[in-house]
């Protein structure tokens, strides 16, 4: 699978630093040739002889060491590979990555490549779980960057928790998986996500608490999986998916025009969490305090565009999934969603504040189809992503 292919191996400062002279000696058993770069802080828990012992190649320190930078060592050693992977990634090296920092000769690799890149996160659980470093990764994957894991498990200074870096050959199968065949390529598939935002007057409008990031995560992973995505947004919190075709709206309305537009499908993933209701007059000034007491809203009903699209009479997609985002009785409200709807899938989740799903990182989802309800286990939202994309690979193939 890996047979002639060049990745270029960044070990960065963490304990996880040791699984990276087996995950060099994994790559190499399937074919693979590996050209390492080692951080200053990297050296502090494996050695460059090591390393370079395993891979049988020069280890690459410093960004100026005056003979490769004569030929501007640091720009060939960017492009010349097939992959650049980061493992361990630590929070250092994603925080310059996400900032485009190019102040030692890994980052600026990083920074100067076309080539893909992959990075298997390492650290303590309080750095993995702390805002600026899940901004960070959000940034990063909206870069285009993948990323493996990272693990629960004991870490080495005695917590326990998501942090630890993926195993040599988990991250093995995912280059594997990213030199592999791309089951997806050559169909088109629709792809809603974010919230709605209904106006009530210049400056006020409704809308709901959903981030975009579950959707934005399943179109990252149809792209890995070669698919051709249409991606049609509200207003949401995190980046869109690079190599994605993005369709910008605010209202349902749009969305369901921009939704008619984008077809005929393969496939139609509605993730997005469209309002139900509209006010039927916005006014086009800020509505002000009056003595004469509150101002009267009128609503009118949302079109329903899941239910359109799957109960489309022709050129509807072969196949279409909703999302139902429930707080009580998940299965069941579902289940009964679906048979509503006429869709062919419903992947449902709990969004019940005590979740954290709602704006979180994580997800554990119900996905109910004609054979009944099958409940995955809690994980992120990018897992979610990947393993709903491959199922949907395996009934669109």
């Amino acid at each position: 699978m890996l047979q002639n292919k060049r990745i270029l191996l960044i070990l960065t400062g963490g304990i996880a630093a040791y699984k990276g002279l087996d995950l060099i000696r994994r790559l190499h058993e399937r074919g693979a040739a590996v050209t390492p770069v080692l951080t200053r802080a990297a050296e502090q828990f494996v050695t460059p002889l090591s390393v370079s012992a395993l891979a049988g190649e020069k280890v690459y320190r410093d960004l100026f060491d005056l003979t490769d930078e004569a030929e501007m060592g640091h720009i060939q050693l960017s492009r010349s590979a097939d992959l650049i992977l980061v493992a361990p990634a630590t929070a250092d090296i994603m925080a310059k990555m996400a900032q485009g920092r190019a102040d030692d000769l890994a980052s600026t690799l990083l920074l100067a490549t076309d080539t893909p890149v992959m990075i298997a996160p390492a650290m303590n659980v309080r750095m993995w779980d702390h805002p600026a470093t899940q901004r960070n990764l959000e940034q990063l994957r909206g870069d285009g960057v993948a990323v493996i894991g990272p693990n629960d498990g004991d870490m080495a200074c005695g917590e326990f928790g998501p942090g630890r870096m993926s195993e040599p050959l988990e991250i093995v199968a995912a280059v594997e998986a990213h030199f592999g065949p791309k089951p997806l390529t050559g169909k088109h598939i629709l792809v809603t996500s974010g919230p709605t935002h209904e106006p009530i007057d210049p400056v006020r409008y409704i809308a709901n608490r959903s981030s975009g990031a579950q959707g934005t995560a399943l179109a990252r992973a149809l792209i890995a999986l070669g698919a051709n995505v249409t991606f049609v947004t509200g207003p949401a919190d995190v980046a869109a998916p690079q190599g994605a075709t993005v369709v910008p709206v605010q209202t349902a309305q749009e969305m369901q025009a921009a939704v008619n537009a984008a077809l005929p499908a393969d496939a139609a993933i509605f993730a997005a969490a469209v309002a139900d209701w509209r006010v039927t007059s916005a006014s086009d000034k800020k509505l002000k305090k009056s003595k004469d007491g509150l101002p009267i809203l009128e609503f009118a009903e949302n079109p329903d565009i899941l239910a359109g699209v799957s109960q489309m009479t022709k050129g509807r997609p072969g196949l279409v999934v909703g999302f139902a985002a429930e707080t009580n009785d998940v299965v069941d409200h579902a289940t009964a969603k679906r048979a509503r709807k006429g869709c062919d899938w419903i992947v449902a989740n709990d969004v019940s504040p005590k979740t954290g799903i709602m704006g979180g990182t994580e997800n554990a989802v119900v996905l109910i189809t004609d054979k009944g309800a099958d409940a995955w286990p809690r994980m992120s939202k990018a897992d979610v992503a990947m393993r709903l994309a491959r199922k949907i690979a395996d009934a669109l193939v």
